[in-house]
């Protein structure tokens, strides 16, 4: 390029710089418009940047306060040692931490967040927590905490600002099962790596959320289109040639993009601040863990001026800007389908030899071949869409004056209105597939626990520590629990034959004994009668198979209990009968021998240790009742009592972890994605604000321009719906293929999710008729 061309470049592009700027009070609101949809998307792109580095400080802070080393020696009592126990509940399905702390000397280790350990009897708690307890809503988790809370934790310590955690002093901790003696805080963070299918699912879910947000920047550069190609009209008129109009646009462009970078940075800065009081499926960031990824944010701060560039220059061809006017609105040749349609196709072919390739013990795949196959089928809703709806209002005719009105306004310039709504085009077709993805492959993770919550709705189970008078009391607690409709319970030891010989290892082979009344033996073997002092020997093939060892028969001698010290002797009776045992409501099958109080004596167990469970009925028409059955199993300073809620189905972890980012990832795009949209809807308002003005003027009614508004958003939102519904299947259905899964059209998933896209963009026109009303008047006609 000459010297001479350089300075006309510049120049070209500082005179669309100024135009910005130079057209008055509506010039700047154009502007501004054009800031705040670029910058909302920018915000929220900025924030999926900051996704790895939130997550592994959360992962950092969570390793640092880890006290649970199962598997590894535990030193000897020292001055520098602390014996922990474990202490969780929940409130309201929402997990509370909770460690029990025991110095051994002067020197123990302090978990991070605390200064110092507390000493017996005293709580230290997390800033949410300690509101939860100030607050009413808190009054059914006091029982549970009531001690004097001395401080709080500090941000090192906690997971989350919103997480709920405590540590208590105590001094009545012995070392055993439940209680372990550490000499540091911390391990290193060893969970495993995600298997293909959920990679695929994360690589998914990526694309799928932020294509529509990069849709919804690229149609936001292009807000005041109609009023900028009629100043290049009027640069036209007064000399300047075609290419210098083009370069005129792009400085426009150019501000409006490096303006809408600055809107975004400030939303940003502001949300940043913001995000620790929002708490979405149990997990909350603290502000400084927001920090988005420089190289990442770099390629947002190029990307966004080349995609303001590119989307105007494209633009500027189907316009033909002449000096006496701009030629949009005449007949033009028809949109070419051809290479629309190769879009998605191409995306196809990409992924189609990788159909069957990817399982769960399977090695990894091509990623980036995955994500561009994904990546052209959706970018194809947006494609298809423009040429959709001129082929479908082109045939359309008659109607209301309201329709007609619509129709006309689509038939001279659709291009607008489907430019907003294939965002969200873009947003469903892509939820469907996820959606279907999900649907097919969560049997592999939602796994059947084996529990049935027909016959028991929660399960408490005891430490070894109880002796049969208190693990009698401890059961008694929970017939008096509001709520709390049956109570059944056993008493869980081992009997070990005494004549058995022992296995080469040393080890003497032993069979559970479970002591209960016949209600309770009822639910762990098929009884055909039942009285106290019956004695039953109940079998299941499959755990029978992993102890060869035979069940006592009557008259043998067994010793009754884990410890020897503390075991009694007692013979097997005459009268015990074989029965088929059969899974307890908890989910658990076992070999056993199935004892009444009667047929044991409990006498004789004084001095024994034994596990309780129990197994509770709880009133369904009362969801408190759980939490009163958590008060009065976990008093303050108990470790090892364990409360849980009997579910027929439980999720992977990890999958539960992708289903939660998901959720706060959907949330965050259709809030994005209405706000855009609102943003649209009023710029394209302030375009048309004369002709409505003058549309009053002549008498038409108010009610019909309202009508016409949402005709004209309806129209291309039902087409998008439409053709995402079947691009949408058709990703899902290649989707599930790789993965080996059934291809399954989950038809209420695609009604929910076009639904709910189809209520948002109509209650986004609607929240825009206000702003219509205000443009009604005859104010609007005037000219600047």
């Amino acid at each position: 390029m000459s010297r001479r061309r350089v300075p006309g470049w510049t120049a070209d592009l500082a005179l669309g710089a100024r135009l910005v700027f130079a057209g008055g009070r509506n010039g700047l609101l154009r502007t501004l418009m054009t800031a705040v949809g670029v910058g909302l998307g920018v915000a929220l792109l900025l924030a999926t940047t900051a996704i790895p580095d939130m997550l592994a400080a959360r992962s950092e802070r969570i390793s640092a306060r880890d006290d649970q080393f199962f598997g590894a020696p535990q030193p000897p009592a020292g001055d520098d040692t602390l014996l922990v126990a474990e202490v969780d509940t929940v409130f309201r399905d929402v997990p509370v931490r909770g460690r029990l702390l025991q110095p051994d000397g002067a020197n123990p280790p302090v978990p991070p967040g605390l200064t110092t350990l507390p000493r017996a009897g005293e709580l230290v708690v997390s800033p949410a927590l300690a509101r939860l307890l100030d607050s009413p809503e808190g009054a059914l988790l006091r029982p549970r905490l009531d001690r004097p809370v001395v401080g709080t934790i500090a941000d090192a310590g906690l997971a989350g600002p919103n997480e709920y955690a405590y540590y208590l002093g105590s001094d009545r901790l012995r070392p055993g099962d439940d209680v372990m003696r550490i000499d540091h805080f911390g391990s290193r963070d060893e969970r495993e790596g995600l298997d293909p299918v959920l990679t695929l699912l994360v690589l998914i879910i990526f694309v799928v959320l932020l294509l529509p947000i990069a849709v919804f920047v690229a149609a936001a550069v292009r807000f005041g289109g109609e009023a900028r190609d009629r100043r290049l009209a009027a640069l036209r008129l007064v000399g300047a040639d075609t290419a210098m109009t083009r370069r005129i646009a792009a400085g426009e462009a150019l501000v409006g993009a490096m303006l809408g970078l600055l809107a975004g940075a400030i939303f940003f800065l502001a949300g940043r601040q913001l995000v620790e009081l929002v708490t979405v499926r149990q997990i909350s960031v603290f502000a400084e863990d927001v920090r988005p990824v420089p190289v990442l944010a770099a390629l947002i701060a190029l990307t966004v001026p080349v995609t303001a560039l590119a989307v105007t220059q494209l633009a500027l061809r189907r316009v033909v800007i002449e000096p006496l006017g701009v030629v949009r609105r005449a007949a033009s040749r028809r949109r070419r389908l051809w290479w629309r349609l190769a879009l998605p196709v191409a995306g196809a072919v990409l992924l189609l030899p990788m159909l069957g390739r990817i399982d769960q013990g399977g090695g990894s795949f091509n990623q980036t071949q995955v994500v561009g196959g994904v990546l052209l089928v959706l970018v194809g809703v947006t494609a298809l869409l423009p040429w959709l709806v001129e082929a479908v209002v082109g045939r359309l005719a008659g109607g209301a004056v309201s329709w007609q009105l619509a129709l006309r306004r689509l038939q001279l310039d659709g291009e607008s209105s489907g430019r907003m709504v294939s965002g969200v085009a873009v947003a469903v077709a892509g939820g469907i597939a996820l959606q279907m993805l999900f649907a097919g492959i969560q049997h592999d993770y939602v796994r059947l626990t084996g529990q049935d919550p027909s016959r028991a709705q929660a399960m408490v189970v005891t430490p070894r520590s109880l002796a049969p008078a208190e693990a009698g009391e401890f059961v008694d607690r929970f017939r008096s629990v509001d709520g709390v409709r049956t109570v059944v319970a056993t008493l869980d030891t081992s009997v070990t034959a005494v004549d058995a010989p022992r296995e080469t290892d040393g080890y003497h082979p032993s069979h559970l004994l479970r002591i209960g009344d016949c209600a309770a033996l009822r639910e762990l073997a098929t009884l055909d009668r039942c009285a106290d002092g019956d004695l039953f020997a109940a079998r299941d093939e499959e755990t029978a198979a992993a102890n060869p060892t035979p069940l006592p028969r009557a008259g043998q001698q067994v010793e009754i209990g884990d410890d020897p010290a503390t075991a009694a002797r007692w013979t097997i009776p005459g009268g015990i009968r074989p029965v088929t045992a059969r899974p307890d409501p908890g989910g658990s099958l076992m070999t056993a021998i199935l004892a009444t109080p009667g047929a044991v004596g409990l006498s004789r167990l004084d001095g024994l240790h034994a596990r309780t469970r129990i197994y509770l009925g709880l009133d369904p028409a009362r969801p408190e009742t759980i939490e009163r059955v958590r008060n009065a199993a976990l008093p303050l300073g108990t470790p090892g009592v364990r409360v849980q809620e009997i579910n027929a189905t439980e999720e992977v972890d990890r999958f539960a972890e992708i289903r939660r980012g998901l959720y706060i990832g959907v949330v965050a795009t259709l809030l994005l994605l209405g706000a855009s949209l609102l943003v649209g809807i009023l710029e394209q308002l302030r375009e048309r604000r004369r002709s409505l003005a003058v549309l009053v003027a002549f008498g038409t009614r108010r009610s019909t321009l309202s009508w016409s508004v949402l005709w004209q958003t309806a129209v291309p939102v039902l087409l998008g719906l439409a053709l995402a519904i079947v691009l949408g299947a058709a990703l899902g259905g290649i989707l599930l293929t790789m993965v080996r899964q059934t291809v399954r059209l989950d038809w209420s998933s695609i009604g929910i999710m076009s639904g709910l896209a189809a209520a948002m963009v109509l209650l986004v026109t609607a929240a825009g008729l206000p702003a219509l009303w205000r443009l009604l008047r005859p104010g609007g006609l005037r000219s600047e």
